[in-house]
């Protein structure tokens, strides 16, 4: 049965008040303290965070190999796959797998957004580590940047475990707890039905 939690998430509105305007940039590994978690997978998901923004990570245990979840996970060209809020999206420069591809992705009606350009910053097929970081369109996630990885179990090659952390400005209104659990919802949601599908690979009849 696939899980997800919350793992480590920005200081509260309450606390950030405290500091200072010019707090300098921190530079955090949000899956530090995680257990069994692989040197690479720390490294990757270290960010440089401004003050003006927050961050948030979210992990989803999946009962599949490793590699029948990078295969759906890796195929940037194609996010509505397991991502239910993306109506529809193509590849607007490069090929969809090099670094520096940029889809232009449309989400469904409802939610605070028509469209979002999103640039391919990593794609790392061995190490399973895919980055992409939201360079233009009409959304409230301004400055976004995500970085996914999927590592197996050490204990078990037939479970893995999917890591998503993210940096992301704090829009004008906002504090920051409301905007990680914006992001956070739609993060767990897809999570949850990457989950569900590599677990119930559609049949080829």
């Amino acid at each position: 049965m696939p899980t997800s939690l919350q793992f480590q998430r920005s200081s509260t509105a309450a606390e950030s008040a405290n500091h200072h305007h010019h707090k300098p940039l921190q530079k955090m590994s949000l899956t530090r303290g995680m257990p069994d978690v692989p040197e690479h997978v720390e490294l990757s998901h270290t960010h440089v965070v401004e003050p003006s923004q927050c961050f948030s990570v979210v992990v989803q245990d999946v009962d599949a190999p490793a590699s029948v979840v990078w295969s759906i996970l890796s195929r940037f060209e194609h996010p509505q796959a397991y991502k239910h809020f993306v109506r529809s999206c193509h590849v607007a420069a490069g090929d969809g797998r090099e670094v520096g591809s940029v889809r232009e992705v449309r989400v469904v009606s409802g939610l605070p957004a028509a469209f979002s350009l999103e640039r391919l910053e990593i794609m790392d097929d061995d190490r399973h580590v895919m980055s992409f970081s939201v360079v233009g369109g009409d959304h409230r996630l301004q400055n976004y940047k995500s970085v996914t990885t999927v590592h197996e179990s050490p204990e078990n090659n037939k479970k893995t475990r999917v890591v998503e952390s993210y940096v992301v400005d704090v829009p004008a209104g906002n504090d920051k707890d409301e905007t990680c659990s914006f992001a956070d919802t739609i993060i767990r949601c897809n999570l949850q039905s990457l989950a569900k599908l590599a677990e119930n690979p559609p049949t080829i009849s």
